[in-house]
């Protein structure tokens, strides 16, 4: 079956008394696969790969904090706020439908959390490389500068920072009369991934659905022992390695990306 995608609709919600954000790349299919970026990311990022995959509407959202999406006053990036946001999608967006998950990073691990919790709305699970097992710091975006005159001397304020993957976090970034500036909520970053460290197994082992899980063999989140643990330990999963990949897979091999994906689901909308 081929969908047919259309030019992504910008479209929002509420959750939580926030004002969210997300894409529709539309598509003529019941199945709908819903994306969730990374830390620092937005929805955007699966633009490529939604124009790509057939037999599926491909929803991208911007998470709390990131994007067009609102900065939460309080700072709530907890595990629970991310969790109730992507309920308060499901039901008031898609009326209770039953969708597919696809999370990168910080997505993948909201998007294992919710099949955990409220797995009758899911049917099946692709985590792009986030383990059980986080511990990663994200303080250093607290030094970054709010404006910077040049897109260039954005990326250069991400180097001195120690960033290495700095066209990843470049991603969502902003101009206006003012300079470049990044879309995320930079002092809740560290906030947000502190909920995100810790040890989260039990979650992992909690959903039944088919899963994906995708790990770039480069990673500097995970090890792939780790991965293989996983895909091991939960039943009804299967991992894909990208030997050439670190942790951005949907970005640095777009096309084995999403032959990869493609497979997986073509096999859920069979079931």
């Amino acid at each position: 079956m081929t969908t047919q995608h259309q030019a992504a609709t910008r479209k929002y919600f509420s959750s939580q008394n926030l004002r969210l954000s997300y894409l529709d790349f539309g598509g003529d299919s019941p199945n709908v696969l819903l994306c969730l970026h990374g830390h620092m990311n937005d929805g955007r990022v699966f633009a490529e790969f939604a124009s790509k995959l057939s037999g599926w509407r491909v929803i991208s959202l911007d998470q709390r904090g990131h994007g067009w999406s609102g900065h939460s006053p309080e700072q709530d990036y907890s595990r629970n706020a991310y969790v109730q946001d992507i309920l308060a999608f499901v039901q008031n967006e898609l009326g209770g439908q039953q969708i597919a998950l696809l999370g990168h990073s910080l997505g993948g691990l909201n998007a294992y959390q919710f099949a955990a919790r409220y797995p009758a709305y899911v049917k099946a699970l692709i985590v792009e490389d986030i383990g059980t097992e986080i511990h990663v710091d994200l303080s250093f975006v607290e030094r970054l500068p709010q404006r910077s005159a040049s897109l260039e001397e954005l990326k250069q304020s991400l180097r001195q920072v120690g960033v290495r993957a700095v066209d990843y976090f470049a991603e969502s970034v902003l101009e206006d009369e003012h300079g470049f500036a990044f879309r995320s909520d930079l002092s809740g970053m560290r906030i947000s991934q502190e909920h995100c460290n810790g040890e989260w197994w039990t979650d992992w082992l909690a959903s039944a659905c088919p899963a994906l899980l995708i790990h770039g063999k480069h990673s500097f989140v995970m090890d792939e022992a780790h991965a293989k643990l996983m895909a091991e330990r939960r039943a009804n999963t299967r991992l894909a390695v990208f030997a050439e990949c670190g942790h951005d897979i949907h970005s640095s091999d777009p096309d084995g990306f999403q032959r990869e994906v493609q497979v997986f689901l073509d096999e859920i909308a069979r079931s």
